[in-house]
């Protein structure tokens, strides 16, 4: 036995996880073929690694520990929807991230390398680092990129501590949205969102909401101006929610643009540029500037074979199965995906179990078995310190909300989503989601299909 195996033997928890993950990797670097490769140790890679092993393990078919392989090269892994809460003064960044070699159990391997091309007609990828590793089934999970650079001036005013301008689109910048927030005693505050696909297009909201009742409940208030400057040409997507959010705007005196895209910054003068529908441009001065970026699909997804035109892995969106018959044997989910929902983590715990079940089909019988996902996503959309309107919908834009029948509409703001946006989804997620153990809106409970 090895010595690093034996140091295994020495140590428990997390860092006995770590080492043997570490030991995993060296094992595994020898290794070219898998029977699946996932893409991306993110919150939809992790996810589904452990579900698909625990399917074939239910259906008295398991795999072979190291059968399952994840490609990434990442030190850390973070619950994002935890920035809004760093933002918000609600937690501390660390909360959020946990070493990425410490979440794999030990018959998931991981190889800390990403992926640099597609080559799906002989099912296999090639790593930055020039190794070609192949695979019977492929689930494309990388997420998306944030484009910083897409607004002239952003990082350099990011890096400025006395810019006034941050954002929770990441973990380097969440604590400064803290900071800027709780510093401004007067002036004009300003929140963006940009048009086209981002993740959790209610984020950029939540984190004005919690700043207008800080100023409140701080008593400054009356001597800061609040707007949101939208790329989108309403609040939400959703017209049930977005009316109801929009009518708040309105009685708690919040002023808005629509179709307003951020595209520049200027620092010194505290001055923000926006392009409007009709091409023109509109400066606004600002005292505390709250961005998020533009994002799109990542550049090593862009352009390969396995990419629609716009750059995102292009899926039937009801089997989350690649639409090309000669790339039968790729899926994917999550934030790279073609699917026409929002980008939250929620999706995820809906897309898995069928991702999942579909992929177990086809590798067991050929075929796509009749599971099938409806879009169904959620955005618990804070509105102030101890209330939430939690969002549910499915494709097509249409409310799916899970708790309607028993509290009444969920357009209404309530205590009891609020705290489980703070307290319990981010137990559930670091004890059972990562872990494969949690299916969305059927709780706790295994789906029929799984």
């Amino acid at each position: 036995m090895s010595n690093m195996l034996l140091a295994c033997r020495r140590v428990t928890g997390p860092r006995a996880r770590q080492t043997v993950a570490l030991a995993r990797y060296a094992s595994a670097s020898t290794k070219e073929k898998f029977r699946v490769l996932v893409i991306g140790a993110g919150s939809g890679g992790l996810t589904v690694a452990n579900q698909i092993y625990n399917r074939f393990k239910a259906a008295g078919k398991p795999l072979n520990a190291g059968d399952v392989v994840v490609l990434d090269a990442a030190d850390y892994h973070y619950y994002q929807p935890g920035w809004t809460l760093v933002g918000a003064g609600l937690g501390s960044k660390t909360d959020f991230r946990r070493p990425l070699a410490s979440l794999f159990p030990p018959h998931i391997t991981h190889v800390a390398e990403n992926v640099k091309s597609f080559y799906p007609e002989s099912s296999s990828v090639m790593t930055t680092s020039g190794r070609t590793i192949s695979y019977d089934s492929l689930v494309v999970a990388a997420g998306l990129k944030i484009n910083w650079d897409g607004i002239a001036g952003l990082p350099q005013a990011l890096a400025d501590p006395s810019s006034g301008v941050s954002s929770i689109y990441s973990y380097d910048t969440c604590s400064k949205v803290q900071h800027d927030i709780d510093a401004l005693r007067s002036g004009n505050a300003i929140f963006t969102q940009p048009a086209g696909i981002i993740k959790c297009p209610g984020a950029p909201q939540k984190i004005m909401w919690m700043a207008w009742d800080r100023y409140q409940k701080s008593g400054r208030g009356n001597n800061i101006k609040i707007d949101f400057m939208n790329g989108m040409p309403s609040m939400f997507s959703v017209k049930k929610y977005s009316d109801a959010l929009n009518a708040l705007r309105i009685e708690r005196g919040i002023g808005a643009e629509f179709q307003h895209n951020l595209v520049s910054i200027d620092v010194a003068n505290k001055k923000a540029t926006f392009k409007k529908e009709d091409g023109s441009t509109t400066d606004r001065d600002f005292t505390l500037l709250h961005v998020t970026p533009p994002m799109g699909p990542l550049d090593f997804i862009k352009g390969s074979p396995i990419a629609d035109s716009a750059g995102w892995v292009e899926v039937d969106q009801a089997t989350l199965r690649h639409v090309k018959p000669e790339f039968g044997n790729i899926f994917a989910l999550g934030d790279c995906s073609s699917l026409p929902t929002s980008k939250t983590i929620a999706a995820i715990t809906s897309q898995a179990p069928i991702l999942t079940e579909n992929l177990f089909s086809v590798m067991d019988t050929g075929k796509v078995s009749s599971a099938k996902y409806d879009g169904y996503t959620s955005c618990p959309l804070l509105t102030g310190y101890g209330e939430l309107m939690l969002t549910e919908f499915k494709y097509g834009f249409v409310p799916k909300e899970s708790f309607s029948k028993y509290l009444g509409d969920q357009t209404k703001r309530r205590r009891i989503f609020y705290h489980f946006k703070k307290d319990l989804f981010p137990w559930v997620y670091w004890s059972r989601m990562v872990d494969g153990k949690w299916f969305g809106p059927s709780g706790p409970f295994r789906p029929k299909f799984v």
